[in-house]
């Protein structure tokens, strides 16, 4: 029988388990896919411990995971533009990619560009349209100045690199032994902490900041506004509180999160554009130790299973 990540209970790393299910079986529209690699993501910690609770409930015993890339096992009927044996990349919303196989929506898969590594395919649902999300919602373009948190994280690295592609400058926060990799790619590191408003102050230049992107939470929207940044050209990915109290925005994955900017980050891959930096891979047998892993938030790029 086939495994798949479960948990029955809100709770820490322990009350994930990797347990046998039966082989799902894709209805009207939708394919099973062999999942060969499924990136995990920060969301799925507070969603595991209940801290999202009221944004987005558990249903007990619940599945977990939405970025996917793999092989068609089976079609369901009416589909067309797939076929077993295809390799694929696409998402769930069902809480369900942390298994061997998953049922997806026909319309939520493309086809795995042959240039698109596995690890890479997998990481672009949830932090790649994110990212995505994130730089369309403060306008970043050429000439702006962006400054990023949790530059060298699993979205912050691919938003400094979409950034970059608009034509903005790009100062990219984050820990010392990240800053050789943002620098590489052309950003301007600079070391969070205390002093950080100076040292933003100073990589700026007169120019100052015209947009920031948080993608990790703490005092980030405060330091935004401290800096002059307006409101409308703040966005968060994690402080909702903060998007609501300094009428911030919030956008993220929810935003773009569909097959055509999938593609769209497949194709800046293929063209050189867009590299996803896989910080590290574990069979689904280990879901706990990755978890152990992503939740030390010092990782560059995105954390891998592979089933």
């Amino acid at each position: 029988m086939p495994k798949a990540v479960r948990f029955e209970q809100y709770g820490g790393i322990e009350v994930l388990r990797v347990v046998e299910v039966d082989r799902p079986v894709p209805g009207p529209g939708q394919v099973l896919v062999r999942v060969v690699a499924a990136a995990i993501n920060p969301g799925e910690t507070h969603i595991r411990t209940g801290a999202l609770h009221e944004r987005w409930p558990a249903t007990f015993p619940s599945g977990q995971g939405s970025d996917l890339a793999g092989v068609v096992a089976e079609t369901g009927a009416g589909v067309e533009g797939f076929a077993t044996g295809d390799e694929v990349i696409g998402f769930t919303d069902n809480r369900a990619s942390h298994a061997e196989f998953v049922v997806v929506e026909a319309a939520d898969l493309i086809h795995r560009p042959a240039d698109v590594s596995w690890e890479q395919a997998a990481s672009l649902y949830v932090a790649g349209t994110t990212a995505y999300a994130a730089l369309r919602a403060v306008a970043a373009g050429p000439g702006d100045t962006v400054v990023i948190s949790g530059a060298a994280g699993g979205v912050g690295s691919i938003a400094v690199q979409l950034a970059r592609d608009t034509g903005a400058n790009v100062i990219g926060l984050a820990s010392e032994a990240n800053h050789r990799w943002l620098a590489d790619h052309g950003a301007i590191p600079v070391s969070y902490g205390e002093g950080v408003i100076d040292r933003i102050k100073t990589a700026a230049g007169d120019r100052g900041v015209d947009a920031f992107i948080d993608t990790f939470g703490a005092d980030y929207v405060e330091i935004a506004l401290n800096l002059g940044v307006a409101p409308a050209r703040i966005d968060t990915i994690t402080d909702y509180r903060a998007g609501e109290k300094y009428g911030v925005k919030t956008d993220g994955n929810s935003d773009a999160g569909n097959a055509e900017v999938i593609a769209e980050l497949a194709a800046l891959i293929s063209a050189g554009r867009l590299e996803i930096p896989i910080a590290a891979t574990y069979p689904l047998d280990e879901v706990r130790d990755a978890y152990r892993d992503l939740e030390r938030r010092h990782t560059r790029g995105k954390i891998v299973l592979r089933p």
